[in-house]
């Protein structure tokens, strides 16, 4: 800007780093969305439950310990090696009550389908969304069916909401971390977004990179009845390992020490990853989490039953 004396004033329209406008980044699960929920949706919604901030919101009901939450799919292709929408769906909102120590039970639907799509890609998803439910212990009780115009639905997007039970004593969440935790895995990391990104593509590889998505609350059940000390868990779906150990630092406080070497990846993933420019660290999973725990003194054979692998990472104060 000039002013009359010839003086130039620069001028910001907004915050540096801050967008005027929504960007696909502000939806994948990094920088740009904590941001995004920092600026726009923490303001706005207030509230002690909410600040939590984690997987799912735990909320005192007369006396029983809710765990609550939601989730909205909009993958493409809506079929994919190793799942499609609708497992996906129901494996992202169980996980998501894992994650806060609570037993999943009771699932809403929301589907938001496109004019024109086929009655029996719906009913495959209809199908596909009962069995995970069935596998997983939990039931759909609840929902909601909107159409919007050929063109404007890429063919169906599911809101999935989920609530499920906290057993008393049981405190998972970002500020219950402590120095000297340490991180456990509970398989390989970025086989889902790999297989999203290569179906999408038309990509061929040497093997058929395979999702992993799947539920794990079973697993998690499994750590706590065998007394392992768990202080956060977290899903590592939308931005993978990095973006969640990021997240929950931020959120505690603290610095999370990640050793790249002891991360487990399959060479056919980390192959993938090389040739389309993404690291595995971020890509995203839906059927893994991560737990940090305070101890495994005593408990090694508990954490080998609960876990088909689990490896320890380092962690460090900032």
């Amino acid at each position: 800007m000039q002013t009359d004396n010839d003086e130039f004033i620069l001028s910001c329209p907004a915050p540096r780093g801050r967008h005027t406008q929504i960007q696909m980044a502000h939806g994948g699960g990094g920088t740009l969305m904590r941001q995004l929920i920092e600026t726009v949706f923490l303001p706005a919604f207030d509230n002690p439950a909410l600040n939590q901030r984690h997987d799912a919101a735990v909320l005192d009901a007369g006396g029983t310990r809710l765990a609550f939450t939601t989730d909205s799919y909009v993958v493409q292709p809506l079929f994919f090696p190793g799942g499609d929408i609708g497992s996906l769906a129901v494996h992202g909102t169980v996980n998501d009550l894992a994650m806060a120590g609570a037993r999943p039970l009771y699932l809403s639907a929301g589907f938001i389908l496109e004019e024109g799509l086929e009655m029996d890609v719906l009913q495959r998803i209809a199908q596909s969304m009962q069995e995970a439910a069935k596998r997983a212990n939990v039931q759909f009780v609840t929902g909601d069916t909107k159409v919007v115009n050929r063109g404007k639905g890429d063919g169906m997007f599911i809101n999935t909401a989920g609530i499920g039970v906290v057993e008393l004593g049981v405190e998972i969440g970002p500020l219950q971390i402590q120095v000297g935790d340490a991180i456990v895995i509970n398989g390989d990391l970025g086989r889902h977004g790999i297989a999203i990104m290569a179906t999408r593509e038309g990509l061929e590889f040497e093997t058929t990179i395979e999702s992993d998505s799947a539920p794990i609350a079973d697993l998690v059940m499994d750590m706590l009845t065998e007394g392992i000390e768990i202080h956060c868990m977290r899903d590592l779906t939308r931005g993978g390992l990095a973006s969640a150990a990021n997240e929950i630092a931020d959120t505690a406080g603290k610095c999370i020490h990640l050793e790249e070497s002891a991360i487990p990846v399959r060479e056919d993933v980390r192959g993938a990853c090389e040739i389309l420019g993404f690291d595995p660290l971020y890509v995203a999973n839906e059927g893994r989490g991560s737990a940090l725990c305070v101890s495994f003194a005593g408990t090694p054979s508990a954490v080998r039953r609960a876990s088909s692998a689990a490896w320890p990472l380092n962690r460090r104060r900032r």
